[in-house]
Formats: C-alpha cells, structure tokens, sequence
C-alpha cells in the first residue's frame, strides 16, 4: 500500500522559513496542497517523476521551492518569506504516472497534512 508520512510543519514568524518533507513508500510524481480555514484546497506546488520538472502556484513562486531527493522517496517544500497568508494544513500527494499536474483530481494518494501557522 502507499504511504506518505509529512513532517516539518510548525509555527514561524512572518518572513521565516520552513523546510517540509513527505516521505513516500515508492517513487511518483507527487505535489503539495494547503487548505486554510474555510478555505478549499488548493495548489502549491508539484514535481514530476525525475525531479527535472516543476509547477508552483502564483502565490508561492519565487519564494518556495520543490525538490526530490533522488537517491530516495522524499520529497521536500522549502517556504522562504513566510507570510501569514501562508497558515493552512500542508498536504502531500502522489499520483501514478510520470507527469506533473496542478489539479487536485489528478492524485491518487494523500498524507496526513501537517500545520504550518506563521504569525504577524
């Protein structure tokens, strides 16, 4: 069965930063989410199956960054200038394939989520 296990969510201060990681129990393309309070979820950020491709939301580019670790399962989200727009439950999710997608549908398997709050 697939597993991904989140670690890293914790509470900053604006302008802060923060290093997020999912461990997963096979490789696949994978992506980040977030869903504030009363808020949907939505896309931040995605990669593809070798690393070599990636997607990031507007509101997030520039300051955070996708990577893999390619000698493993991990994924990770590095948060630069955190800002308190940023506080919501972080997700991990995978999808069979190859490919990278931005849409939610697209993936198969989600983690636990883990919070990141970042105060003003």
């Amino acid at each position: 069965q697939v597993q991904l296990v989140e670690s890293g969510g914790r509470l900053v201060q604006a302008g802060g930063s923060l290093r997020l990681s999912c461990a997963a129990s096979e490789r696949y393309p994978m992506g980040w989410f977030r869903q504030a309070p009363g808020n949907e979820r939505k896309f931040v950020a995605a990669i593809n199956w070798g690393g070599g491709r990636t997607e990031y939301a507007d509101s997030v580019k520039g300051r955070f960054t996708i990577s893999r670790d390619n000698a493993g399962n991990t994924v990770f989200l590095q948060m630069n200038s955190l800002k308190p727009e940023d506080t919501a439950v972080y997700y991990c999710a995978a999808r069979e394939g190859l490919a990278v997608f931005r849409g939610s549908p697209m993936y198969d398997y989600w983690g636990q989520g883990t919070q990141v709050t970042v105060s003003s």
